[in-house]
């Protein structure tokens, strides 16, 4: 086979914090997403995603002949409850390439076999649950949000048990580490100071170099997770996303969304908005994101504690606990300046003084406050929104019963608009770039996964295909732009498909 040009640092790096494991082998191969543009970017040899072996490569009965597959160890919080081991049950970390921007990505598995993380469970995946995966991250990245992407997937021909048998499929993840809370927390949960150090300066050293040597690097370093965090939570809820199961090993160091299992968009407005079957008392709900952020930051500042001061230096470590504290106190504000950052663009608001930022927030919070109380399609509010500002309202009085109070609020909204400079044209250019037309429309999504798993995977390429043209304002007038009806969003369920 040939080689990828893997340089592996986690294995050389990190002796305890993986186990060696090859992938399961499977009766049938066949590939049924193939991410050209991405195998370009990570500077793959030619024809990776062609030819007789792409499928058996990317279920694992053919390795890179530089490959080291290993099942990475971490712990973590689970809807609050700790696990000290989780670790990788169905996964495994093939290799690191360094790819044409001169960025170290991850590439590994999902679904290739159990390991000795598995705790039980088989280690496989199913065809719908993967093609979710490469939908909902090509989205993400189409939008402009930092996550992992799929490179490929492939149906394995076999059967993997759940509510009912289905098609298997193996997954292959693209990542700029899978680096989690959770990471940190396996060896601070063992007392391994040393592995811990070395953890935290093999972090810093991938993500954040400018710190490494500093005397404060560990502080340093919480308060970069907590920026990238504070960033991606806020692109996230402006775009009515639910990552469904903020667990803290899904929460990546390199400020990346990861693990697409029981995500989904929200469609009419309500904060309260839960997707996740096993999410019952709403912890995950939309509205909660930034506050579990905050909740796993404090996690992980407690793990880099005792690299901060040593624990028989109460002095020392009362500073350290203080100095972590005060990053998670302002995690907070850094959220809503992003959040309100990002609304901002989206109200087509360009420049402002210190006063304008007051109104620009209160016209931002009524104008979703008018939206969760008519229950109007989050998506659509905005594009249509967008469309206004070029003068043509009725699209978006369309989507409201009570124009009045619209009316009422697109008065104030053009009233600010008309105290900035910005000429109105590429004020609603601007408000398109932050508004989507087209995103993974959750019937859509089922459907496209359902007849993938029955074999025709038309749906899926259509729906990839517009997902990665999310400002295209010609969708508005397809499926792809409109919402569902009420009676297929009410009740609507995720699951996260282990």
């Amino acid at each position: 086979m040939p080689r990828f040009g893997f340089d592996n640092t986690y294995v050389r790096d990190l002796p305890a914090a993986w186990i060696s494991r090859r992938p399961l082998a499977v009766p049938a191969p066949r590939l049924l997403f193939a991410n050209h543009p991405l195998a370009d970017e990570l500077s793959l040899p030619a024809g990776t995603l062609e030819g007789p072996d792409a499928a058996a490569l990317f279920t694992g009965n053919l390795l890179p002949d530089d490959a080291e597959p290993i099942a990475q160890a971490y712990a973590g919080h689970q809807f609050g409850h700790f696990s000290p081991q989780l670790g990788d049950g169905r996964a495994l970390l093939l290799g690191e390439v360094v790819d044409r921007h001169g960025r170290r990505r991850d590439i590994a598995f999902k679904g290739s076999g159990r390991t000795p993380f598995s705790r039980g469970g088989d280690g496989k995946a199913a065809v719908g649950p993967m093609l979710r995966e490469a939908l909902i991250g090509e989205a993400m990245h189409a939008l402009g949000i930092p996550t992992t992407r799929a490179l490929a997937v492939a149906a394995t021909g076999e059967r993997v048990f759940r509510d009912t048998p289905l098609p298997g499929a193996v997954l292959t993840r693209v990542a700029a580490s899978h680096l989690r809370v959770g990471t940190f927390q396996y060896f601070a949960a063992r007392g391994d100071l040393e592995m811990l150090a070395r953890l935290a300066d093999y972090t810093i050293a991938r993500h954040d170099p400018q710190l490494a040597g500093a005397p404060d690097r560990h502080l340093g370093l919480l308060r970069a997770v907590a920026g990238r965090q504070a960033q991606l939570i806020a692109q996230w809820m402006n775009v009515g996303f639910i990552h469904g199961v903020m667990n803290t090993d899904n929460m990546a160091l390199s400020g990346e969304t990861i693990d697409y299992g029981p995500c989904a968009f929200m469609e009419a407005y309500d904060p309260a908005t839960v997707f996740s079957s096993i999410d019952h008392h709403g912890r995950y709900a939309y509205a909660n994101q930034p506050a579990i952020a905050q909740w796993n930051l404090a996690r992980f500042a407690e793990t880099l504690l005792p690299l901060m001061a040593s624990p028989d230096d109460e002095p020392a470590m009362a500073r350290a606990v203080a100095d972590a504290t005060a990053v998670i106190d302002e995690f907070p504000g850094l959220l809503d300046a992003a959040l309100r950052a990002g609304q901002r663009e989206k109200l087509g608001l360009a420049d402002a003084t210190a006063d304008d930022l007051a109104t620009d927030a209160a016209l931002a919070d009524d104008w979703l406050a008018l939206l969760q109380s008519q229950r109007v399609d989050f998506t659509l509010a905005w594009r249509h929104l967008a469309i206004a500002a070029d003068g043509r309202r009725e699209p978006l009085r369309d989507l409201f019963l009570d124009r009045a109070a619209l009316d009422t609020w697109l008065a104030r909204w053009q009233a600010r608009c008309d105290r900035s400079a910005d000429p109105a044209a590429s004020r609603a250019d601007r408000m398109r770039r932050a508004s989507p037309a087209v995103i993974p429309r959750n019937h859509l999504v089922e459907e496209a996964l359902d007849a993938a798993t029955e074999g025709d995977l038309s749906p899926f390429e259509a729906l990839m295909a517009a997902l990665r043209s999310p400002w295209d304002e010609a969708a508005l007038q397809t499926r792809y732009g409109a919402p569902a009806p009420s009676e297929v969003t009410e009740g609507y369920r995720t699951f996260c498909g282990t």
